[in-house]
Order: C-alpha cells, then sequence, then structure tokens
C-alpha cells in the first residue's frame, strides 16, 4: 500500500476559511436580497399607511373626502367592527365598506341582511367576484379590469352626471336588476347605484340604495383633486347626514363555523392549473424518453491520455487547495520510479532506511548529501504553490541526475 493510500481524507477538506471564501459571495448576495426585501416592505408599509383610513393624511388615506364632508354637515364615524357597522345601518346613515374582500362569506351575508331594507345608503368599495354577490345580490364582477383608469359617466345618475370624468377604472360589474350603470368600459360599468326595492321614498329621506364602486382611486387623498373626483365622491357619500366608514380588522373574529381548511385557501382556479402542469410533465416525459432509432454500442473502456489525466488531477488538488497530498503523490511517484534505478525493491521505496543510503551512494555532488535526501523524498508539505513548484522541479532534477549515465 503507498503512503498516498494511507492519509487521512481530511489532507484535501477545505479549512473553514476556504469555506468562507468561497461561500461569502453567496452570503453577501443573499444578505442585499434580504436587506433589499425588508427596504421594499418598509418604504411600501409607509407609503400604504392608513389606506382608505379617513383619519389618515397619507397619500393612499381618506382624510381629504372626510374633511370636506364636514364643511357641508356630514359627520364621520370610523367603526372596525361588524357588529357597529351593522348597527349603525339606518335611514338617515351611508355606510362605507372599505375592504368588502376581507370578510369571510358569513360576515359578508350578516352584513347585507342587516343593511337591506334599512332606507341607507350602503357603498362597497371594489369588491371582487365573491364578495359583491353576497353583499350586492345580482350583481357580477367581470374577471377583467378596466383599461382606462379616467372614464366618462355615460349615464342618466345625477351624481355622475354633476361630476363628469372621474378615475372609477377598476373592476367592472354587469347586473340584470334595474339599477344606475355608470362609467362603462367595454360595456360593463365601473359603478352601480341599486336601489332597494324593500324602500321607498319619503319627504325625509331619500330610499335605500346600494352603490357599487369599481375603484378606490377617487377617495384618496392624492386623486381628490383630479377630474370629477371630489365631486363624486362628496356626492355619493353625503347624501346622508351620517357617514359610517367601515374598516375592517382583526377584531373581526371569524365565527368557527367559517374557518377555512387548506384547499379553501388555494385560488379557485387551482384544480385546473395543476390537471395542465400534470398534463405538461407527461408530455415532457414522452419527448425526452423517446427513441429515434437502435441503441448504439459504445466501445468500453474509452482512452484517455495520460497528460489529460494528469491535468486534470492536478485542476483537482488545486481548486481544493491540497498542496500537501499533491506532494505526496510526487514524492511517491519519484520514489517508486528511483528505487529500482539504484538496486531497491520497490515495496522497500517508501522506507529511507532503504532507499536513502542506495541513493547517496549512486550520486555525487550537492544531491548526495543524506539529509538534503531526506528533506526532498520524505520531507514535511510544502507551505505554498510556489513551494510545491520548486518541490516538483528538484524531484524532476534528482531523477534525472539519477538516470543520467
Amino acid at each position: 500500500m503507498t503512503t498516498e493510500a494511507t492519509l487521512p481524507t481530511t489532507a484535501a477538506s477545505p479549512t473553514a476559511r476556504q469555506v468562507w471564501t468561497r461561500a461569502r459571495g453567496i452570503a453577501l448576495a443573499l444578505v442585499l436580497l434580504l436587506v433589499g426585501a425588508v427596504a421594499i416592505a418598509v418604504v411600501r408599509s409607509d407609503a400604504r399607511h392608513g389606506e382608505l383610513d379617513p383619519r389618515s393624511a397619507d397619500p393612499y388615506g381618506s382624510r381629504a373626502v372626510a374633511e370636506l364632508l364636514a364643511d357641508r354637515g356630514v359627520s364621520t364615524r370610523v367603526v372596525t367592527a361588524l357588529d357597529e357597522a351593522r348597527a349603525a345601518a339606518g335611514p338617515d346613515t351611508t355606510l362605507l365598506v372599505a375592504v368588502p374582500d376581507l370578510l369571510t362569506e358569513r360576515q359578508q351575508t350578516g352584513l347585507h341582511s342587516a343593511t337591506s331594507g334599512s332606507g341607507g345608503r350602503t357603498v362597497l368599495i371594489a369588491p371582487g367576484g365573491a364578495a359583491v354577490e353576497r353583499l350586492a345580490p345580482g350583481v357580477t364582477a367581470d374577471p377583467a379590469l378596466s383599461v382606462d383608469s379616467t372614464l366618462a359617466p355615460a349615464c342618466d345618475l345625477p351624481a355622475a352626471r354633476r361630476a363628469g370624468n372621474a378615475d372609477t377604472g377598476g373592476i367592472r360589474y354587469s347586473t340584470h336588476l334595474e339599477a344606475d350603470a355608470c362609467y362603462p368600459s367595454r360595456r360593463l360599468a365601473t359603478l352601480l347605484r341599486i336601489p332597494d326595492p324593500s324602500t321607498k321614498a319619503s319627504a325625509e329621506a331619500a330610499p335605500g340604495d346600494t352603490v357599487v364602486l369599481g375603484a378606490r382611486d377617487i377617495l384618496f387623498n392624492n386623486h381628490l383633486d383630479e377630474h370629477g373626483n371630489a365631486s363624486l365622491a362628496l356626492q355619493l357619500l353625503g347624501s346622508r347626514d351620517h357617514l359610517v366608514w367601515y374598516l375592517p380588522s382583526l377584531s373581526d373574529l371569524p365565527d368557527p363555523d367559517d374557518e377555512r381548511g387548506f384547499f379553501d385557501l388555494l385560488p379557485s382556479g387551482w384544480l385546473w392549473g395543476t390537471l395542465q402542469l400534470l398534463i405538461a410533465a407527461a408530455l415532457a416525459a414522452l419527448w425526452r424518453a423517446r427513441r429515434l432509432g437502435p441503441l448504439v454500442p459504445e466501445k468500453l473502456p474509452v482512452a484517455i491520455r495520460a497528460s489529460e489525466t494528469v491535468e486534470g488531477r492536478a485542476r483537482l488538488y488545486r481548486k481544493a487547495n491540497a498542496r500537501e497530498r499533491a506532494a505526496t503523490a510526487l514524492r511517491s511517484a519519484t520514489r517508486t520510479r528511483l528505487a529500482p534505478l539504484v538496486g531497491v525493491p520497490v515495496a522497500q521505496a517508501d522506507s529511507p532506511e532503504s532507499l536513502l543510503p542506495a541513493l547517496s551512494a549512486h550520486l555525487h555532488g550537492a544531491h548526495g548529501d543524506g539529509q538534503t535526501l531526506h528533506t526532498l523524498l520524505f520531507g514535511p508539505p510544502p507551505g505554498d504553490d510556489a513551494a510545491l513548484i520548486a518541490l516538483a522541479d528538484q524531484l524532476d532534477a534528482l531523477e534525472r541526475e539519477v538516470r543520467r549515465p
């Protein structure tokens, strides 16, 4: 067994410093990615703080609307609990639901029951397909959004005609009910006013109705002064003396019966999408596994030039920074070739007591010194790459001198 085979496997194992040197680029990239994600989250969080909140003066808040309504004698009260919103429904109240999609199915149904027949106005801000069907039965949301943000009224609703163009472009709705369909985009309305048939107009109050608005833009502080946004917002929210602004929050604990499982949280089209992926994977497998002809036998073993093997092994040693193992391999190979030349059996080539005296007797000059030969053939590993190259040159010179006639 040669000396190389008996060396511990840790000779070529990377040190902690080498591992850090190789991995620091990836670690730095991950740190930068994490810092960037946190920065983006913080920026977006600051920009959207108090979104649709009538108490917030941020760009996406709605304090400007509340202030203008207050100047016209309309009081604004913010509620964050569903029970408060249901209790506030009445003929002299406009109930604005800021984010209807946050409510559960049972909460949406309960809120509709409380507002239906109350004689007041309910304003739903950009409800999605499932939410609008429960909060405003008979109304359907189209999956395709409006292409344009600013749209023309194109209806007979007085509030829309007075406001003119407004930023209502967003979710588009259709209905079979008798309703005012305004601000159409590709023949579907982005604002609907559906009268409540169970209520009637009186001398004191207008009949109850539900307003479905496809976009939030007309309520934002930074969009209120554009087009007819302010006029439309004030007319929709100022028809009653009191405005209750419902912001769904964590205080609305869902009913235990509304707890949804994992599959309920997945998008509605996940099953169809998964089926498409499975079909695509099967087709890809059939494509990659096709056979275009008979198998072609390959002659083995394949001959590889010795220089390629040496070069490949050297690159592996260099990549692993294994100078000790490379030096051991060079010395072992040199001793194995020198032993027969000086009359020593190959089995004793790794024994200094057998090889060094024979070499000293065979050589003349500097290499004939026993201490020098021992350091060259059995010495410690080189400390750096330059020392390893010098060792290889010295071993090559020693072998040439021994072979010299």
